[in-house]
């Protein structure tokens, strides 16, 4: 069998309608959204369906609803007997890999996201924040620029949120330095565009929530996964369960080194990278890592018919 990497999607990945035909035709994706909204007391089968869109992506229910959808394609993978050589997601999509190596069962991987949720939306009220996608410029070079935006005791901070690509990176801090931040990598070449997001995600001014979220980490169980997983802080792999606890509390602050958990998985001889979750944001993200001519396979698997695709082709 070839190496086959399952890839967890996060926010921004949402969209009104997922995963309902996959709630229509397994009892299985429906015990997982009875658990969810039990855990939640979010309708969000009625969200994930209906919408409103701007109901959706709000952080308290996005996180455990984009999650659900994760684990409800990883459900039906999972029928289907097939298994990941290694796993990673980006940023809330963590849980979800986590969850694929059995770090976490899904009553867990659901209650850490949502409190993760609650307490970052709690945060962003606090401090209002922004984010910013740059194109066409190194990490190098947008790390000199933000580095001259640094913490005050006013919360004003820019800092990189995301190196998604080699020249695709996302800064996030407060609105008036991050367009200031903007300005000047403009300047320097880059292409600058705002995201539509409702807080600074990874970025010191949610730094509020790392200490009740590492008490709500203290008390959930971790097990030491059974696949490899590729963590957004390090890039690299880790086994002790002790360590990951860490990593996860970290996560809510750090640049998510997407880039380099990507090359560290090509580098790892995957031939198959499988996309679980809504959409194809991962999938996009990745074409533009692998190197011109990969042999290897990139599948978005979000919906019954992308499913059926791929269980007709193989792995």
């Amino acid at each position: 069998m070839k190496k086959t990497a399952f890839l967890f999607p996060g926010q921004g990945s949402q969209s009104v309608g997922m995963a309902k035909d996959l709630y229509d035709e397994y009892a299985g994706v429906r015990e997982l959204f009875d658990m969810a909204g039990d855990q939640t007391k979010i309708h969000l089968d009625r969200l994930c369906f209906q919408g409103p869109m701007e109901e959706l992506t709000r952080t308290v229910v996005l996180q455990p609803a984009v999650t659900l959808v994760n684990l409800a394609l990883l459900h039906v993978l999972r029928k289907e007997n097939i298994t990941p050589s290694l796993c990673a997601g980006h940023s809330l999509g963590e849980y979800s890999a986590l969850c694929a190596a059995d770090v976490f069962s899904p009553q867990d991987t659901v209650r850490l996201v949502h409190k993760r949720g609650v307490l970052m939306d709690r945060e962003a009220e606090k401090y209002k924040g922004t984010m910013c996608a740059v194109i066409g410029l190194s990490w190098d070079q947008v790390a000199d620029v933000v580095s001259g935006f640094s913490q005050d005791g006013e919360g004003k901070a820019v800092t990189i949120a995301n190196h998604n690509g080699e020249t695709q990176i996302v800064i996030s801090g407060d609105p008036d330095s991050v367009k200031k931040a903007g300005e000047k990598l403009k300047e320097q070449g880059g292409r600058v565009m705002p995201l539509k997001v409702s807080g600074a995600w990874h970025s010191p001014l949610i730094r509020g929530a790392v200490e009740e979220f590492g008490t709500v980490l203290d008390a959930c169980p971790f097990q030491a996964p059974s696949v490899p997983v590729v963590f957004n802080v390090t890039a690299d792999v880790e086994n002790d369960s002790g360590k990951i606890r860490v990593l996860m509390l970290d996560q809510l602050c750090s640049p998510v080194k997407w880039y380099d958990s990507m090359i560290r998985m090509l580098d790892e001889g995957v031939e198959t990278f499988v996309e679980v979750g809504p959409g194809n944001v991962l999938s996009g993200l990745l074409k533009r890592i692998v190197p011109e001519g990969f042999p290897g396979k990139i599948v978005p698997v979000n919906s019954m018919k992308s499913l059926e695709l791929f269980f007709k082709d193989g792995i």
